[in-house]
């Protein structure tokens, strides 16, 4: 998807290729103030890639295993239902994988009171927030309900120490049996956010919303 202003109400864009094919993109979108409403995207791994731009996805369920919402856009996820499959034998699941490469860039994904929570086939699999795809990796995890599903660490890296003192992973509110955040990874670019942290990836103020999204009819908070 590259229209701005594009707007989709209860879509459904799935890939059956399955876990067995690796990565396998059911949707790519760099579409400038775009709006996903009650819609569906299911895949695997690499299931939505938010490439660029800013976009509002409220009220949709994901459905993936491996960084399963990647990118560098300027993305928030409200009121959504975030579903981990079962990955290919041996493999563990990471929720996102965001690709900030530049520290001047207004970009990340800001996870809102959404549930984080197992496909019905998941069982046992270790399961992260997410990855630093890139070296200014940023995600945010808030007011959030986290299924046991979610290991106690949270957050995975990379590879070796790649990116753990540039990113940017926060989390602030959150709730469920995968919320508790005493054994939370180390890093220096891991941050248990205070509330003006958190107001920073608010829909009003990390995508601007209350400028664009009234006119698109789609609820927002």
């Amino acid at each position: 998807v590259f229209g701005d202003g594009f707007v989709a109400t209860g879509i459904t864009v799935r890939n059956t290729a399955g876990a067995v094919k690796q990565q396998a993109v059911a949707m790519t979108n760099g579409a400038d103030l775009s709006t996903f409403y009650q819609c569906s995207f299911e895949g695997y791994q690499d299931t939505l890639y938010t490439f660029s731009m800013r976009q509002f996805f409220r009220d949709c369920n994901i459905y993936g295993t491996i960084d399963f919402i990647f990118g560098d856009a300027a993305v928030i996820f409200q009121s959504c239902n975030i579903y981990v499959r079962l990955p290919n034998h041996g493999q563990f699941n990471t929720v996102t994988a965001q690709g900030r490469s530049d520290p001047n860039e207004n970009t990340g994904t800001s996870i809102i009171n959404c549930n984080i929570l197992p496909a019905s086939n998941l069982g046992n699999v270790q399961t992260y927030l997410g990855r630093p795809w890139q070296q200014y990796s940023r995600t945010v995890v808030m007011q959030s309900n986290l299924g046991s599903l979610i290991n106690p660490a949270g957050w995975s890296p990379w590879s070796g120490n790649f990116a753990l003192s540039t990113l940017y992973y926060g989390e602030y509110s959150n709730s469920g049996p995968g919320a508790a955040t005493g054994g939370r990874v180390k890093w220096a670019g891991f941050h248990l956010m205070s509330a003006s942290d958190a107001s920073r990836f608010s829909v009003s103020n990390f995508v601007q919303g209350n400028n664009w999204l009234p006119k698109t009819g789609v609820p927002f908070g």
